[in-house]
């Protein structure tokens, strides 16, 4: 049986039996799949088509006949035009119900044997799913004389004016809002998009949770920076927790935020700020958790699934800025993290450095493959191998690796459940997934974080 063909503008019922990753209701219209924005499984809405493509249909919903139980009104006054959370409709505990089942379709597609196997458990929220976000990153524009910081609506360069936005620290919103006035006041040229010719483009603000310091980060194309002072004495007025103001120039028309040089306008270098009982520096372009408090219960899942006992040989790969290794460190004979990002590496070195207690972690640059290889020739032989890789999974060398010295424990923490399930596939020829733990770092969107513990088969 053949597919029906699907035209713009055609309207139909239709039934959503799942969330898609991007946050859309999946449904299917005579075996085509049909993506609906919006829409929460369980519901039947009438739809019309608004894209037709190859393999699936995009639709707009016209009527919800049969509401979610679900559904709630989203709060925030730009959640349809903005993009940036996908599941405000969806009360919490829809959420965190239809995040655990992404993580059961990826594994239904990619790994239905690891499926039949391993309990994924129920997805592990937050007591408070809003203003967890410690940093924001808001374009600047000008229209007339006013200066405006916010995200481009979903699939435009139209930039939203956000003075509030309900996922993020209400600080970081509180001193986006008074930077953009005083660009404003002091009339210093705005960046248009269209060329170089302005000169701020992103307004950047990090708060450490924990210590109560906040960096401003000004994005340039250039590295002049007019009435300099009288910035700088305007942004410290803002708040008393801005301990640090910085430029950091980005000359390249692309969508990169940051670029190569920074320069301390005042203050600190880097800001202070406290995980769990680590102490870090954050300079201007360093990674870190955008969700702190939910960070802590992340890594002691990852501590819990790598069940040591103080004699292992532990990996830490794809380390970042070590923060992993280091939350294993006190019940690990040995940490050896590895990353192919230089100023990481370096970061992790300086934390290592700087908590007492971690004499016996030591960091590597270069990648998770040609370090775990390197190390099997020198006949060292982790015990337990935990990895948080990018979005586009681990490297098939070292899947290779890891079945072939065989580590006795491997901790996945995953940001993208398909990469996450067909990575598991290929571990599972040696290895049982005794369970999966979606972990919700990023509460009103589609994301969902995972740490899978498999155990060597015997």
């Amino acid at each position: 049986m053949n597919q029906v063909t699907m035209e713009v503008g055609q309207k139909f019922p239709l039934t959503i039996k799942r969330l898609g990753i991007n946050g859309e209701g999946v449904g299917f219209y005579k075996r085509n799949v049909v993506f609906v924005k919006g829409a929460i499984p369980g519901e039947e809405v009438t739809v019309k088509i608004t894209k037709v493509s190859r393999n699936f249909a995009e639709a707009e919903i016209l009527s919800i006949r049969k509401e979610s139980p679900y559904r709630t009104e989203a709060p925030c006054a730009v959640y349809d035009q903005c993009g940036g959370c996908q599941l405000q409709h969806i009360t919490y505990e829809g959420q965190l119900k239809n995040k655990r089942d992404i993580v059961l379709q990826a594994l239904e597609k990619y790994a239905p044997n690891v499926l039949a196997n391993t309990e994924v458990k129920d997805t592990l929220g937050m007591e408070d799913p809003w203003n967890y976000r410690n940093k924001s990153s808001f374009q600047v524009r000008k229209e007339g004389k006013r200066v405006y910081a916010g995200l481009f609506a979903e699939g435009t360069n139209d930039l939203l004016n956000i003075n509030d936005c309900l996922v993020q620290h209400p600080l970081t919103s509180k001193i986006t809002v008074g930077v953009r006035k005083v660009l404003q006041k002091l009339n210093i040229t705005i960046y248009d998009g269209k060329n170089l010719n302005g000169l701020v483009r992103t307004i950047v603000v990090r708060t450490g949770v924990r210590t109560g310091e906040t960096q401003v980060v000004l994005v340039t194309t250039r590295n002049e920076m007019p009435h300099k002072a009288e910035l700088i004495e305007r942004i410290k007025r803002i708040d008393p927790s801005i301990v640090s103001i910085t430029q950091n120039i980005n000359r390249e028309k692309s969508s990169l935020i940051f670029g190569d040089e920074t320069i301390v306008l005042d203050g600190k270098e880097a800001i202070h700020e406290k995980l769990g009982e680590f102490a870090f520096d954050l300079s201007t372009r360093a990674f870190f958790q955008l969700n702190p408090e939910q960070t802590v219960h992340l890594y002691n899942e990852i501590k819990k699934a790598a069940d040591l006992t103080g004699n292992e040989k532990v990996v830490d790969a794809y380390c970042g800025v070590g923060t992993i290794g280091m939350w294993l460190a006190e019940g690990a004979r040995e940490v050896r993290g590895m990353d192919n990002v230089d100023e990481a590496i370096a970061d992790a070195k300086v934390n290592a450095r700087t908590n007492p207690g971690l004499q016996h972690v030591r960091f590597f640059p270069g990648s998770a493959d040609k370090w775990l290889f390197r190390w099997s020739k020198e006949d060292y032989r982790p015990d337990v191998i935990s990895v948080d890789p990018p979005r586009t999974g681990l490297e098939p060398g070292f899947i290779r690796t890891v079945l072939k010295i065989k580590p006795k424990r491997f901790v996945y923490t995953s940001c993208n459940p398909s990469t996450l399930a067909k990575d598991l596939k290929e571990l599972s020829k040696a290895y049982d997934v005794e369970y999966i733990q979606p972990v919700d770092m990023f509460p009103q969107t589609a994301h969902v974080e995972a740490v899978a513990k498999l155990t060597l088969r015997k």
